[in-house]
This record gives C-alpha cells, sequence and structure tokens, in this order.
C-alpha cells in the first residue's frame, strides 16, 4: 500500500510536470517534491501551455501555433528504430499565413539529442513501415481539437500510406493560416544503434516566430498500468495544479 501511495505521488507529478507546464508561470520551480519523491520539470525551449485528451493525446499552444498529438503507436513501439506521431497543426486567430516544411518538425529524445523528421527516401526505403502504419490504423486516439475558427480541413502529405493502396504523391510542404485544420502523420528513424525507450519526449514544432514544443512520455510498462488505472484521479491532479498557477499567476499581475 505504501509503495502505492508513493507511485501515485510520483505518477501525479509527471503528469503535472511532464504534460502541463503553462506559459503563466514561467518562473515555475525546476522540481516538484510529492511525498520525499523529487521529480525534475522538462523546461520548454520556447513558453507554451499544455494539456491532456487522453492518454496518448496531448494538445500544446503559444501565441501563434497550436499543436494536437497521438503517440499511442509510438509508445507500443519501444525497442523498434521507427516512430510514428499522429499530428495536427495550425496557426491562432491574429498570426501569419505561412509555410511549414519538413524541416519544421523535430523530435528531442531523452538524451537531448535533435531527431529530425525522416525523409520520403528513408520512409520508402523502410521495409517494415506497412506493419507500423498498420498498427497506427487499429488503434488511433482522436486528435482533433482545434480552435474554434480552424474549420477548413487539410491533409499534411509528408508521408503515404502504403497499407490503404496510397501511391500517390507526398509533398514536402503545407501552408496554414488560422482557418485550417491540418492533420497527418510524422515518420522518425532513430540514430544508428538508438531504439525508442521510455523516457521524456518533445515535438518539436517551428513555426514562423516561435517553437512550439509539446511534451510527450514514453511509459514503461508499470507506468501505463498504472496510469490507466487512475487515470481520473491523476486527472483531477493535474486540473487543481494548473487552477492554482493560474490563480497564482493572476495575483503576481496585479
Amino acid at each position: 500500500m505504501k509503495r502505492e501511495k508513493v507511485l501515485f505521488a510520483v505518477m501525479t507529478t509527471f503528469m503535472v510536470a511532464l504534460f502541463v507546464v503553462p506559459a503563466i508561470n514561467a518562473q515555475a520551480q525546476k522540481t516538484l517534491t510529492a511525498q520525499g519523491q523529487e521529480v525534475e520539470v522538462p523546461v520548454p525551449a520556447d513558453p507554451g501551455i499544455f494539456t491532456i485528451k487522453g492518454e496518448f493525446a496531448r494538445i500544446a499552444w503559444n501565441n501563434e501555433g497550436w499543436v494536437t498529438l497521438g503517440y499511442r503507436t509510438a509508445n507500443d513501439s519501444q525497442g523498434q528504430d521507427w516512430m510514428l506521431l499522429e499530428v495536427g497543426v495550425t496557426v491562432l486567430k491574429g498570426a501569419k499565413n505561412q509555410v511549414l516544411k519538413r524541416e519544421n518538425f523535430a523530435v528531442t529524445l531523452p538524451d537531448g539529442s535533435i531527431l529530425p523528421m525522416a525523409s520520403i527516401e528513408e520512409y520508402r526505403n523502410a521495409y517494415s513501415l506497412r506493419a507500423l502504419n498498420s498498427r497506427g490504423n487499429t488503434i488511433r486516439d482522436p486528435i482533433n481539437y482545434f480552435p474554434a475558427g480552424a474549420t477548413q480541413a487539410c491533409p499534411m502529405l509528408f508521408f503515404t500510406d502504403p497499407t490503404k493502396g496510397d501511391t500517390g504523391l507526398a509533398f514536402d510542404q503545407f501552408e496554414i493560416n488560422w482557418q485550417r485544420a491540418c492533420l497527418g502523420r510524422l515518420f522518425f528513424k532513430m540514430p544508428e544503434g538508438k531504439e525508442i525507450v521510455p523516457g521524456q519526449y518533445w515535438l518539436n514544432v517551428q513555426f514562423a516566430d516561435s517553437i512550439l514544443n509539446t511534451p510527450f512520455r514514453i511509459m514503461t510498462k508499470e507506468e501505463q498500468k498504472f496510469l490507466k488505472k487512475n487515470w481520473k484521479d491523476l486527472k483531477k491532479e493535474w486540473e487543481a495544479y494548473l487552477k492554482a498557477e493560474a490563480e497564482k499567476a493572476k495575483q503576481q499581475q496585479q
């Protein structure tokens, strides 16, 4: 029982620290302590607000851009060298129209190194990706969460899906404005000798005037089991944390 309480405290801290690091409190402590367990809070390269829509669904935004992320398939691909992320992107009303290219997307690995998105040549030469796409088609978390004005659906066609007989063209860029909600799959090839392991990752999207860092955690089986079992309680914890931080920031501005 004591061990479960400690694990709950640590996982609660992880939920708050890894997924909800609001820009409203830029001076937030770099560590949080829960029942004697100290956990470092990862700090994004650019201030942003993060929230959770499901076990494997995240939303992040700043004053310019908006990103939704689904990473269930990536979490299930531990030990492998290809990562699939389901991603949605738009810009907020008032932000300028812009073109996002392949080089605007990257992933920060747990060791701090930056992983660029795979090229179309790497993707086409990887024979194992048909199976990866099939897994991604089997269980998909909803990520169609966008601001109210973003009502025009648009595809991100960096890659084609061989499991759907898709022989169409892939494109190296797409255009976004505040009314467009663009969705697609991003693929990342791990560096030689590395594989997907549990730890803290970030999806980095370079907009015209800012970088938006969306955190996601590849979980161990124990973390995943505990999260699934205690999801409602953990959700209440981070909602209470966010509310408290908003109130604190409001008082500091007065």
